[in-house]
């Protein structure tokens, strides 16, 4: 018996991501991850559906809406796996951050771009659109 053996160039993935909230606020929470995951969109080249699953953190100073209602309402997103968890607190980090890290099947050649918007764009000024066009 012949066996086919067919390379595949999937394989799992790893995308971090953060922004900050402009207040404790519903309304402000949701325009920040809206804002964040349409950037994911936009700059990796995925659909919806390949996402196994999806982790949200927020810092400690932000309650008042779970960032994965947020992704849930979002076209597709409606049977990834999400959860919301509190960072840990360190003092002096960044207020009203949101965080994200998502695990998505990919090719194993395709880039990958993590957005870091407004004041999170300082935890990883290496990861900016400017420092992945210079590459």
């Amino acid at each position: 018996m012949e066996v086919c053996v067919v390379e595949v160039d999937w394989t799992v993935r790893a995308i971090r991501g953060a922004t900050t909230a402009s207040e404790n606020s519903p309304e402000a929470i949701r325009e920040a991850v809206w804002e964040l995951l349409d950037e994911l969109e936009r700059y990796n080249a995925f659909d919806p559906k390949q996402i196994i699953s999806a982790t949200f953190s927020v810092t400690r100073d932000l309650d008042a809406l779970f960032p994965a209602s947020v992704a849930r309402k979002r076209p597709r997103w409606e049977n990834v796996p999400l959860l919301d968890v509190q960072h840990m607190h360190v003092e002096n980090d960044l207020e009203r951050c949101i965080r994200f890290l998502i695990h998505v099947h990919l090719s194993a050649s395709a880039r990958v771009y993590h957005p870091y918007l407004r004041h999170a764009q300082s935890l990883r000024p290496d990861w900016s659109l400017s420092a992945i066009g210079s590459q």
